[in-house]
Parts: C-alpha cells; structure tokens; sequence
C-alpha cells in the first residue's frame, strides 16, 4: 500500500519497473548501513583516541579519498566488461565482513586498514551500479528520475540513520550498529541477487589510463567544471568538518552524551533535506549561479560562526 502511494507522484513511478525497484531498494538499505556506520565509526575513534578522535577521523576520511581516487575510475573502466550481478554482490559481501570486524579493534591502524578495504570496495560498487541503470532504463526521462531518486536517498540517509542510531542507542552499545552496517550490506546483496538484470552490453572499451587522461582534459579545459570543482571542494570540506569534529565538539568540549552525537548528525542531515525540498523552487527564481554562490557564502559564514561557539542552545 505504502509503495503504490509513493508510486503515485512522478519521480517515483520508475519503481513499477521490478528491476530497478530491487536495484534502489538494495541502494537504500546499503546506505542506511553506511550511515550508522559513519555514527559507530565516530563513537569507536573517541573511544580509542578522546580528544584526538578528530585526527583519527581525518586520517581516515583521507584514507576514503585514496580509496575512491586510485579504484573508482579501474572500476569506471571495468564495469562495462564484468559481469555485474556477481561483481555487486562479492563487493557487498567484502563490506559486511570487513564492518563485522570493525567492532573488535583495538588499535587505531586497524580502522585505517579497515576503512580502506571498505571504502575500496564502495568505490568500486558505485561506478558499476550506476552504469547497470541506463540499461534498466533506457528511456531518457526514466533515468533522469532515477538519479533524482537515487539523490533522495542519499539525503534521507542524513536523517534516518541518526534517527535509528539514536533508537538503538538507548536498549544498545554503539559497537552494535556495526551488526546493522553488516545486516544493511548483506540485504543490498540479497535485493542485487533478486534483481533479473539484462544482459551486460560488452563494449570494446579503450584502457583504463587512457580514458582516465582523456577525462581529465575534457574536465580541466571546460571552464564550467573547473567552476563546479571549486564549489565541490567547499561542499567537501564543509563535509569533512561535520564529519571529523562532530563527536569531539559534542562529547569532549560540551560534554554530552552518544545520543547528542546522533542528534547532531541527524540535524546535519535535516538541513539537506530541507534545501533539497526547496531548491526546485528556488530555482525558479533565481539562476542557477547566484543560488550555488549564495550557498558556498553561506557555507563559509557556517565554518567561520562555528570559530566562537561556546557552547549548546
């Protein structure tokens, strides 16, 4: 009943196509597990560092970077070669062994080693997801909503995993959300395996370093992107501090408690949400580069009023 309400409005009529709807349904349940485990992450690095938490964060958000720099474009160029179906699952199935034994660290470069067999593995999965949907969806309009789904999803994310966080916070210990990253990330394989995708289309593909190069040039002699790759980098790092300082602000300096932490990041995702809501009619409005910049001013303003905060409201 629920899902033939939402099938109703236009965006989400794509999901009458069975394929896709096991597709998304494995996208939404793997980035709920992603996201409690972004909040256990947090918890278990002030847990083995205190108040250097934020520079084991850091390091390891690094180490994400890394990650998805030197796989996700190897990935890019072999997702059209490889079977798809069975390469999803062996990587969902590297992230739920690699969360389960992320509760049984107990030294700082065990996460480091960790985070980066994940974030490899995620890396590699995005590319390869994203290039089995304009097969699913040939039609043009459909995939343009599909994406606009798959957008949604992410913001809902920001919002319900601190929500569940939080839930399970009060009848269990952080390390426990690690449980749901694995159960997240082993469903999205069960929904991948229940999907019946079409036939991979494989295509005489030019090599890896060569489509890299080339993306690069187009990339870095279009003005416009040059342009959106600054704006990207404020996003990013306003990102990054969210992530990196949120659980020592929160239970260092102001002293509060886990369920404060998943409240903060669960505002954070609130705030995304809202803009997403609005930014259609926004748009109307205003040109698309006044509301990018008022953004990215805004973004600043944020970081810089962040300097002289003393305290909680």
């Amino acid at each position: 009943m629920l899902l033939n309400y939402f099938i109703g409005f236009s965006m989400f009529t794509i999901l009458k196509n069975i394929t896709y709807r096991h597709l998304f349904l494995a996208q939404v349940i793997a980035l709920i597990g992603t996201g409690l485990i972004t909040i256990a992450l947090s918890l278990l690095a002030y847990d083995l560092a205190k108040d250097r938490a934020a520079e084991v964060l850091g390091t390891a958000l690094a180490i994400k970077m890394v990650a998805y720099i030197l796989v996700a474009p190897v990935a890019s160029a072999y997702a059209e070669r490889l079977p798809r179906k069975k390469v999803l699952v062996t990587l969902d199935i590297i992230r739920a062994v690699t969360a389960f034994f992320l509760p049984f660290v107990t030294e700082i470069w065990q996460i480091y080693i960790l985070i980066f067999i994940l974030q490899s593995a995620s890396a590699a999965f995005t590319p390869t997801f994203q290039a089995m949907i304009p097969d699913v969806l040939p039609d043009e309009k459909d995939y343009t909503n599909a994406l606009s789904l798959s957008r949604l999803a992410s913001d809902l994310e920001n919002i319900v995993s601190p929500m569940l966080a939080g839930l399970l916070l009060t009848v269990m210990t952080y390390h426990n959300l690690f449980v749901g990253t694995v159960i997240g990330f082993i469903g999205s394989a069960l929904f991948v395996v229940s999907a019946k995708l079409p036939a991979t289309q494989y295509k005489t593909v030019t090599g890896v370093f060569a489509r890299i190069s080339q993306g690069a040039k187009i990339y870095f002699h279009t003005p416009r992107l040059k342009g959106l790759l600054a704006l990207n980098l404020a996003i990013a790092s306003a990102s990054a501090i969210v992530i990196v300082n949120t659980v020592v602000l929160v239970q260092s300096t102001f002293k509060l408690t886990e369920h404060a932490t998943t409240i903060a990041f669960g505002l954070f995702g609130l705030g995304s949400m809202l803009s997403a809501f609005m930014l259609p009619k926004v748009l109307e409005k205003f040109p698309d580069r006044t509301v990018m910049m008022t953004g990215t001013v805004v973004l600043v303003v944020g970081l810089l009023a962040g300097i002289g905060l003393t305290g909680v409201i």
